[in-house]
């Protein structure tokens, strides 16, 4: 049996899970982003005991690697960075977009195979940073940062269904009436990173622990 450590402090909500063949056993979230280093941790320690694991019984570390909030990439790649260099077990990387993706392709079981989805990160203003994905996750528009306006999205939608989903689709559910468009919420995204980071494993799609860094998209700017 394969046990990974799931860990996402990608975005507001943090999570850390323990998986075992893709089933999360057990996971714990935070919601206040100031405190995501603090947490993960602590919820790892706090997991290991309620399971009954030690980190001998873990067999990788997964991580969201973003886009997502400049620190919070931070927190979890180096917590990821550190434990698997130090229990010598492989590094995963998730795409934090292809998550989100995932998660809403689970809850939307049933739908036509032709629907796209289409994930949004809240990036300020009227940017997010956004990818398309079919329901086999296969990227329809790799991941890109976008200010949106009314014609965002029209070549796709005037083709195909789209779900659009993540804390960055509020705001262009505001300027969005085309009839094709949809909106869903992330839900499960704990569970829909055990299946991801379990089927990584399986197929050895590994992180290289010296070079891996948090995805940005976007390069940092401060304006202050």
């Amino acid at each position: 049996m394969s046990h990974i450590i799931n860990i996402d402090t990608a975005t507001e909500t943090a999570f850390v899970n323990i998986a075992a063949n893709g089933q999360v056993l057990q996971s714990l979230q935070n919601e206040s982003q100031k405190d995501h280093g603090a947490f993960v941790q602590t919820a790892i320690a706090a997991l290991l005991k309620n399971t009954g694991l030690t980190f001998t019984d873990i067999d990788a570390i997964a991580v969201t690697a973003g886009p997502g909030s400049y620190t919070g990439l931070r927190v979890g790649m180096a917590s990821a960075k550190g434990l698997s260099y130090a229990l010598n077990k492989p590094l995963i990387a998730v795409s934090t977009l292809e998550l989100w993706a995932s998660a809403v392709i689970q809850q939307s079981a049933g739908t036509n195979n032709s629907t796209l989805f289409c994930a949004m990160i809240d990036a300020r203003r009227m940017e997010v940073f956004t990818a398309v994905y079919n329901a086999a996750l296969t990227p329809v528009l790799a991941p890109v940062a976008m200010i949106l306006n009314e014609s965002s999205f029209a070549g796709i939608l005037a083709e195909q269904r789209v779900i659009f989903l993540g804390n960055g689709a509020a705001k262009w559910q505001k300027i969005c009436s085309h009839p094709n468009a949809s909106f869903a919420t992330v839900a499960n995204s704990s569970s829909a990173m055990a299946g991801l980071s379990y089927m990584a494993f399986l197929k050895n799609q590994f992180a290289d622990l010296a070079y891996t860094e948090p995805f940005y998209l976007k390069e940092f700017q401060n304006n202050a």
